[in-house]
């Protein structure tokens, strides 16, 4: 499945069915860093004493990852691409207070296939 962000398409396979590459540009890449702020770290300590989940972090979470993927598609665009393939999310903690998160992808320009299927969530 592929879904289409703004004049981006981004897909996790590596191809998206009913287009061809025609051509591959490279890595594309958008990187957020967030820190937990003091209160939320403070609220997320209380509720992990009764357990559930600490929506404050799910809603930090959140908005990280739509920043890293919107900053990828900026890169994609930059870079002269129209897709973005084989896209993958990943999280790193770089210390007790800050993750980061990395959308990556391969960046390439595709063409759709002539009587070709266009599998692409708007």
């Amino acid at each position: 499945m592929a879904i289409r962000e703004s004049d981006v398409i981004v897909a996790t396979a590596p191809y998206i069915p009913g287009y061809r590459a025609v051509k591959v540009i490279g890595i594309a890449l958008g990187i957020t860093v967030r820190s937990r702020g003091l209160g939320g770290r403070f609220l997320a300590g209380l509720r992990s004493l009764v357990g559930g989940e600490i929506q404050e972090f799910t809603e930090l979470a959140e908005q990280a990852r739509r920043q890293a993927i919107e900053r990828m598609i900026k890169h994609a665009k930059e870079l002269g691409a129209n897709a973005v393939i084989s896209f993958r999310l990943d999280s790193n903690e770089i210390s007790e207070y800050m993750d980061e998160i990395i959308a990556y992808g391969t960046a390439v320009v595709v063409e759709p296939e002539q009587g070709g299927s266009h599998a692409v969530m708007e």
